[in-house]
């Protein structure tokens, strides 16, 4: 008999959806004939704390601090009002009570504390929102003033998107966090607890995997194994996912294990299909289990830990969102960056296109790890069979991409999947800013529901981007952008500073190529990350390569993935954190473009030397479209009626009308071009069971089938209408 598994994401990490591991290996599971059950304990205990009688509870609590701020004291003051509103707020935000939007926009329902303090200021920013986008930014700026009391006076720990993630980062030693589990239950905690042990109560399972994907979910995942441990003893507690991935490959502290039984590390599946057949089996040991680690008398040990992981991603199952609460979570938005708010309004379906990364050179990036190392695609028709399964499975068509870097030929083959299977989807994902991605490529990626995409930009500076392998240049990025943009997509673009060696002028620099590519218009949102260096990236591998100093921290036994480290002949890099988020506030907002750049620093900052049309001329820059003979050839619009008329001069031309949704014209023709486009659009249209013509096989077909040579159809005034209508080179 197969042992029943139950599947967890401890919080917090998104209040608009699930986070997909658990439903990813759910779906692997169901391949193997284990019955399994999911949570998501983030959303049931921000659920379960957002309540009015839990408010209460929290007022109560916070009453007998004696020491608040002047804030925290206004909220309490303001009790009543929050307790009588928070219940339809909370159903509001779950899109199951939108008749209130027209109270909370009237500013006289929701009371207000100290995150509304900028709200006047910022009317600019969100002034053209509808009634129902506003008031969710208003019921988030009010969850975010309840947010902070609970921080204040009930649970440091606390976050809407994290908890205790300072005990989760950059935690060498295992002490700190093990002597926080020892401290008594804080109310979130509590809550915690008492949503697994009714799952554990309903569901009675003989394994509970726990995912972990960032540091400020460690925390809640070691309380729920604490429980475990003491209430149910027999029960395998399993610990995987992207932050086991990336910071417990040194393990060797012991105390792990008096919360866990085993830690999982790289791709779920074949770890975790070896420990269920180890678990399920008691004839086999412990060398049947994959790149684990477990404590065995007495002491840690990762075995296996060079064992191949040989399940292919076609073999991994559809991801299964079975019992979770997919009509319960909130869609919030804080509105400053559009690109943050589709993670964190809407609930998306989360799928990858391809397992790792197909490029895998970035020197800042893990690329010694598997999830980034082993690069495997799926098939856009598989892919597409998963989409249409995930659908009837929750009734949503939004798609989140979760990839590493989109594959562009994998993207392209799956536009035309879901234009050939007629599929309504929403989607958008990460990836490259690859010349790839032609205007051609970005206009298919939207008909087939792309709405946005987010890249690395990184340092906007080609000796910085060549320095970090990163294999595009600005120039490059700005060409790419600016398609994306043209076809109606939303471009973000992830910004760095700090990289090893980067300078002053090259800060500023990078800077004006920001500056230009939003007064451009080519890149709609951005975020600057400071640089880190990680154990596992080239850099932290080989920092004196780099030109850096690695000066800590010391390693005990528990995480290591973070290193500090000097950079003695590059900037003094913090500096100019402020200066770089400010201007960047400004640019996304359509605002400051004609301040100097000196003017975002409080410090001396050295003139730019980026000439002031260098984004401009790499966006107006013609792009070779040169077809090669493979290149696919893709009619979008609509088939034509045709006929044929005489001119005033008695020549005869064909008359092709085309109907679009929006908009009807007309071509005119020669006749024999004319007869021969009738046949032969049909053949370059994406619908079931047919693959559209490379083009040399469009010319074959011309050239077997219509009048002169193909050349002077290229050159005609035919082609460029087709070509502005509509007719795609992939």
């Amino acid at each position: 008999m197969k042992n029943k598994i139950l599947f967890f994401t401890p919080p917090f990490t998104q209040l608009n959806t699930p986070y997909p591991a658990t439903a990813y290996l759910k779906g692997f599971t169901n391949t193997l004939g284990y019955p399994a059950a999911q949570a998501d304990l983030g959303i049931e205990v921000i659920l379960a704390l957002f309540t009015a009688a839990q408010l209460r509870r929290v007022f109560d609590l916070a009453g007998q601090q004696e020491e608040l701020s002047d804030n925290a004291w206004r909220i309490i003051a303001l009790a009543d009002d929050y307790v009588a509103t928070i219940d339809p707020v909370i159903r509001f935000l779950q899109n199951k009570n939108p008749t209130l939007a027209h109270s909370i926009v009237t500013r006289s329902y929701l009371p207000e504390a100290a995150r509304f303090d900028d709200l006047e200021d910022m009317e600019w920013a969100f002034g053209s929102m509808g009634i129902h986008d506003r008031a969710r930014h208003l019921a988030t700026l009010y969850l975010e003033d309840l947010g902070d009391l609970i921080t204040e006076a009930i649970d440091p720990y606390f976050g809407f998107s994290r908890y205790a993630e300072r005990l989760g980062s950059t935690a060498t030693h295992f002490g700190p966090i093990a002597g926080a589990l020892e401290a008594p239950n804080s109310l979130i905690a509590q809550l915690l607890v008492d949503a697994l042990a009714a799952h554990i109560a309903v569901e009675q399972p003989q394994v509970v995997c726990i995912s972990v994907p960032f540091p400020g979910n460690l925390f809640g995942a070691l309380k729920c194994g604490q429980y475990l441990k003491r209430h149910h003893p027999d029960v395998a507690v399993v610990m995987g996912g992207g932050y086991a991935n990336t910071e417990l490959r040194r393990l060797s502290d012991e105390r792990v294990f008096d919360y866990l039984d085993y830690i999982c590390l790289d791709d779920g599946e074949a770890p975790l299909q070896c420990l269920l057949e180890y678990l399920s089996d008691k004839s086999l040991t412990h060398q049947h289990l994959k790149r684990t680690y477990a404590r065995v008398g007495g002491v840690v040990c990762y075995l296996n830990a060079n064992a191949t992981l040989d399940i292919p991603q076609r073999e991994t199952g559809t991801p299964d969102y079975g019992g979770l609460p997919l009509h319960d979570y909130l869609s919030v938005i804080e509105v400053v960056n559009p690109m943050h708010r589709l993670w964190s309004d809407g609930r998306w379906n989360k799928l990858t296109l391809a397992h790792g990364c197909y490029w895998g050179k970035c020197t800042f990036c893990d690329v010694t790890l598997d999830y980034i190392q082993r690069y495997e695609p799926v098939t856009a028709a598989m892919l597409c069979d998963r989409i249409e399964t995930i659908i009837a499975q929750t009734g949503q068509t939004g798609f989140h991409f979760v990839d590493e870097a989109a594959p562009p030929a994998l993207m392209r083959d799956l536009a035309l999947e879901i234009i050939r299977r007629r599929l309504t989807v929403t989607w958008w994902t990460n990836i490259r800013f690859e010349k790839s991605f032609t205007a051609d490529l970005c206009l298919l990626l939207k008909a087939s529901g792309c709405i946005a995409v987010s890249g690395g930009l990184e340092v906007a500076s080609d000796r910085l981007l060549a320095f970090m392998k990163k294999g595009v240049t600005v120039g490059q990025v700005a060409k790419v952008a600016a398609n994306f943009t043209d076809a109606g997509i939303m471009v973000h673009a992830y910004l760095m500073y700090g990289f090893p060696t980067q300078t002053a002028q090259e800060t500023v620099d990078s800077l004006e190529m920001v500056r230009q590519l939003f007064e451009q218009g080519v890149v709609q949102s951005g975020f600057w990350h400071r640089f880190a260096m990680t154990a596992h990236s080239p850099v932290g591998i080989d920092p004196a390569a780099y030109h850096v100093q690695e000066i800590g921290p010391e390693f005990g036994g528990f995480a290591d993935n973070d290193r500090w480290h000097d950079d003695p002949t590059g900037a003094d890099h913090d500096a100019y954190a402020e200066g770089l988020r400010k201007s960047l506030f400004n640019y996304m907002h359509g605002v400051g473009f004609d301040y100097r750049l000196a003017d975002w620093f409080d410090f001396p900052t050295p003139r730019t030397s980026i000439p002031k049309r260098f984004i401009a001329k790499h966006v107006e820059a013609a792009e070779d479209v040169a077809p090669r003979p493979s290149t696919l050839v893709v009619w979008s619009g609509p088939l034509p009626l045709a006929t044929l008329d005489e001119t005033e001069t008695g020549d005869t031309v064909a008359t092709l009308a085309f109907t679009h949704r929006q908009h009807e014209w007309e071509l005119e023709t020669l006749p024999a071009w004319g007869q021969w486009l009738v046949e032969v659009l049909p053949l370059l249209q994406p619908t079931a069971g047919q693959t559209v013509l490379t083009f040399s096989q469009l010319q074959q077909d011309f050239e077997e089938n219509s009048e002169g040579p193909f050349a002077a159809f290229l050159a005609s005034e035919t082609w460029d209408s087709l070509r502005e209508q509509g007719l795609w080179l992939l």
